[in-house]
């Protein structure tokens, strides 16, 4: 018996089993010898689909032995999968190029670099140089990842409601009461920044020396610390505005000569309940000792040291990030997701070979355009210290 014939017989079988059920269901139960014909019907049912599958099983294995297992392999077996070709910036030849031309005084200039010239002559960074330096902007600066990052390609537009509409009871018939709801603009521009790093001709024509990985890493390193500053301490002109920045920075809260703990209490609450969802401190490495001997009235340090690598202490139950750059006469606390950077284009280097060659040097430079401002001053909360940090409680 073929398989067509299993199968219709196995359907037969089953019409049967349905149509014995209708008939002799009594009070919805079958009796106990009709029962046991069902139950023979069902075994019925099951050796036919055991039998169809082993049919279907050895109808496999034939074909399979059918085929001609001496046929000779044309082709190398390959069981990856294609990976996309890069290109342009992205490409492993512009990032080759980019090396060669750096080591030969730009003298050998592959057509591929044609496609990273930028407007003041220099060529863009390689697409893998520029995120590495990303990467090193984020791990070296915490603004980087604290605050929220634009690529921008021209003057950055951000609307803040100035006024928001206001619900009012009326009574039943009366008339509606309307509102304005008005809008105000921050506008995210481009400072140029810049790092220029000089190299001996005997390092630069040193194969053995991991040029690429120390420029990209100095570089980053470099533009990281200027941008925390500036992020931090900027005063809008030339550079973004600062977290800290007296005007357009965070809101002053309170000030106080010498923190206590009721003092940080009154800094937490004096931030919006929806922001402290998302709230750090900000300070200063030189003001941890004052943290650290704030104690509560159980005599317990507040402080909290992290115990996973990677992870910032808290305070008070909330994250703290020190920096070199945060001044020592203020602390800041809120979600500095509200501090937006705008990053303009991408980052190109340039040689300034005839500057140094008297010392025999060759100096690189590589330059961004970027600009940070905080769009709602209400999310961050700076604590004001006017004395000297002593750490009293």
């Amino acid at each position: 018996m073929n398989i067509k014939e299993l199968r219709d017989k196995r359907l037969d079988v089953w019409n049967k089993a349905k149509a014995f059920l209708d008939d002799h269901r009594k009070d919805g139960v079958l009796s106990a010898e009709d029962d046991a014909v069902y139950a023979r019907m069902e075994k019925e049912l099951d050796d036919l689909a055991k039998e169809i599958t082993r049919q279907e099983k050895l109808e496999a294995y034939e074909k399979e032995m059918a085929k001609n297992i001496t046929t000779p392999l044309t082709t190398k077996p390959n069981n990856e999968v294609p990976v996309e070709e890069k290109k342009g910036r992205a490409s492993d030849a512009y990032k080759k190029a980019m090396l060669d031309a750096m080591r030969c005084n730009f003298k050998r200039v592959s057509n591929v670099l044609q496609e990273g010239v930028d407007a003041d002559g220099g060529y863009l960074v390689p697409e893998e140089y520029d995120k590495r330096i990303i990467d090193i902007l984020s791990e070296e600066n915490i603004m980087r990842k604290l605050g929220t990052t634009i690529t921008t390609s021209g003057q950055h537009k951000i609307n803040i409601a100035a006024t928001k509409p206001a619900a009012a009871w009326i009574e039943e018939g009366g008339a509606l009461q309307f509102s304005d709801a008005t809008f105000s603009q921050i506008l995210l521009d481009a400072h140029k920044l810049h790092v220029a790093i000089k190299i001996t001709e005997e390092l630069l024509y040193d194969n053995a020396f991991n040029l690429e990985s120390y420029i990209v890493t100095e570089f980053g390193k470099a533009i990281a610390n200027a941008e925390e500053d500036a992020f931090l301490n900027g005063d809008g002109t030339g550079k973004p505005l600062g977290l800290f920045a007296k005007t357009g920075g965070g809101t002053k809260a309170a000030s106080t000569d010498a923190p206590t703990a009721d003092d940080f209490i009154a800094l937490i609450y004096a931030l919006k309940r929806p922001y402290r969802k998302n709230a750090s401190f900000i300070i200063n490495d030189k003001n941890i000792a004052l943290l650290r001997q704030l104690k509560d009235n159980n005599g317990v340090y507040m402080w909290q040291p992290s115990v996973q690598v990677g992870e910032p202490d808290t305070f008070l139950g909330y994250k703290l990030y020190t920096s070199q750059f945060a001044p020592t006469n203020a602390i800041a606390f809120g979600d500095y997701r509200y501090y937006n950077i705008g990053d303009r284009g991408t980052r190109s280097w340039q040689e300034l070979r005839e500057l140094f060659a008297g010392n025999g040097m060759i100096a690189y430079v590589a330059k961004e355009r970027v600009d940070g401002k905080l769009i709602l001053p209400e999310a961050v909360q700076i604590l004001s210290i006017t004395g000297k940090s002593t750490g009293s409680k």
